[in-house]
């Protein structure tokens, strides 16, 4: 076992990695804590891993300090009874004069394969000079668990599929252009484009035909090999039908009574609780996000009702039966993961009168910020609602500013609490990517 993982470490130091688009993700290190990169499948994350080795050598780290295994290499099935320890013994055979003395970068691929791999992480950390990089499948390594299975060892770090930044960065358009007439063109341009594909590095420039097929086939490894698999549920068709609901009815409200009746109403007996946990294993795997109403009180934050979402726009409407999916519900969503990248302290809020903004987002200190998602403020009586509904928000949270994104049209409406900026979505997305720009 040791000459084949010496073997497969040479072979990874020689070889050029795919490095595919520069991701925003600025990922930092904390000494003695592993980094762990999450993400729905097929986000990109080995890529990541394979552009943060690429910065360390360009920053001077040689190659054969940079230990990169993916577990799913089938040689390596061996360490299963081997164990991983021999990982380590089998590096520093290779280079023994390196141990204690020098830094080893090490990249752990799909480390959930290898029995025992958080007890191995540990130690390592805690004895070897290193840095730990870790990706794993969200079957074994699900968002909640990390923290439990590292003992406080470990940094996570979430990735998205491509922002609209990183999407011009793959279209070769330049996303830092002071907006001039021919750079705006190209950028609305790149926008249309990013609505129809979405987000996911895989299906880039693919005819509809084979994203729609991709994005399919996406759905169905999330579902068997990330949940029914790993809990070995007993409803596996009442899973599938409920992510298909929810993916339907993205942007809108759900309450766990009405999905549980949904579900009996098409001949799934499962109870209550075991539709809390499916929804609870669906964020888990970075496909589905539950927003809740904002409230001060928890217990009245859930049990109100909720508004789902999916991990990228053009997904869900390559799983959502058509007659479901509309365009401002897909703005919506659009919006929400822009946000989402940023925070995970989104709510909806509703006014003491009943009206509803679409998201209330804090900060990391701890400020407010309201948005507001419609295609366009054309209709008087859309404006008329929109504006009404975010002034009474900025009046009961007291904020004098406030946020419209929309499909077409910009302007500032001034209020008698303060001002809402309308911005037009490839301006607001642009905006998440490069706050700097403003």
């Amino acid at each position: 076992m040791i000459q084949t993982i010496q073997e497969i470490l040479l072979d990874a130091q020689e070889r050029e990695w795919f490095q595919g688009t520069a991701r925003h993700l600025k990922v930092r290190v904390v000494p003695r804590k592993a980094t762990v990169i999450m993400g729905v499948r097929r986000c990109g994350k080995s890529t990541l891993m394979h552009q943060i080795s690429k910065e360390l050598q360009s920053g001077g780290v040689s190659r054969e300090n940079i230990l990169y295994l993916n577990f799913f290499d089938d040689r390596l099935s061996g360490l299963k009874t081997a164990g991983a320890d021999t990982i380590m013994e089998a590096y520093f055979r290779l280079y023994p004069g390196k141990r204690g003395v020098e830094k080893i970068y090490c990249f752990f691929d799909e480390v959930q394969v290898i029995p025992g791999w958080e007890a191995f992480v540990d130690r390592i950390l805690e004895t070897e000079n290193c840095e730990v990089y870790l990706t794993g499948s969200s079957a074994q390594m699900l968002s909640r668990e990390i923290a439990t299975q590292m003992r406080g060892r470990a940094l996570s770090w979430e990735l998205f599929p491509f922002s609209f930044g990183e999407y011009l960065d793959f279209a070769g358009i330049s996303s830092r252009a002071t907006y001039g007439t021919g750079s705006r063109y190209q950028i609305q341009k790149g926008f249309e484009a990013y609505w129809e594909t979405g987000g996911f590095p895989e299906v880039m420039g693919m005819d509809p035909f084979l994203r729609i097929k991709i994005h399919q086939e996406y759905l169905s490894s999330i579902l068997f090999r990330d949940l029914i698999e790993r809990y070995d549920i007993p409803h596996p068709r009442a899973v599938a039908d409920l992510a298909h609901r929810l993916i339907g009815s993205a942007g809108s409200l759900y309450t766990l009574n009405g999905l549980t009746n949904y579900l009996k109403s098409i001949g799934h007996k499962v109870p209550k609780s075991s539709v809390a946990d499916y929804l609870a294993w669906f964020e888990d795997a970075y496909f589905l996000f539950t927003v809740r109403i904002f409230d001060a009180s928890y217990g009245k934050s859930n049990a109100n009702p909720k508004k789902i979402y999916g991990v990228d726009h053009a997904f869900i409407r390559s799983i959502a039966p058509g007659i479901l999916v509309n365009s401002g519900h897909m703005l919506e969503n659009l919006v929400f993961i822009a946000l989402r990248r940023g925070s995970d302290k989104i709510y909806y809020y509703r006014t003491r009168n009943g009206q509803e903004v679409d998201f209330l987002i804090i900060g990391n200190n701890g400020l407010k910020s309201l948005y507001q998602v419609t295609e366009s403020l054309e209709n008087p009586a859309t404006r008329a609602r929109e504006v009404k509904s975010l002034n009474a928000a900025m009046k009961e949270l007291d904020l004098n500013s406030a946020t419209i994104v929309t499909r077409n049209g910009e302007e500032v409406i001034s209020t008698d609490v303060g001002e809402i900026e309308v911005i037009e979505a490839w301006r607001f997305l642009l905006r998440q990517d490069f706050p700097e720009m403003e």
